[in-house]
């Protein structure tokens, strides 16, 4: 993991397309924003783990009734 100091208004870069800059520090928060194209997906890391999750169990009970229903 690469640990970076920024301060309120500074950015940092990913590749060539994606801006992340520190909008606001109050206390323990930061208020980040993030700019990057339209087609990159961005989230909360809580909501992609539940996201993966259930893409997880989604193809486990597709794929055990498409099997079961090749075998009966």
């Amino acid at each position: 993991m690469l640990a970076l100091t920024r301060k309120k208004g500074e950015s940092l870069m990913i590749n060539n397309d994606i801006e992340i800059t520190v909008l606001e520090i109050r206390g323990d928060q930061i208020k980040i924003g993030v700019s990057a194209p339209k087609e990159v997906p961005i989230y909360r890391k809580e909501v992609y783990t539940q996201i993966q999750q259930e893409n997880k169990k989604s193809a486990g009970v597709e794929s055990t009734q498409a099997l079961n229903e090749l075998f009966n």
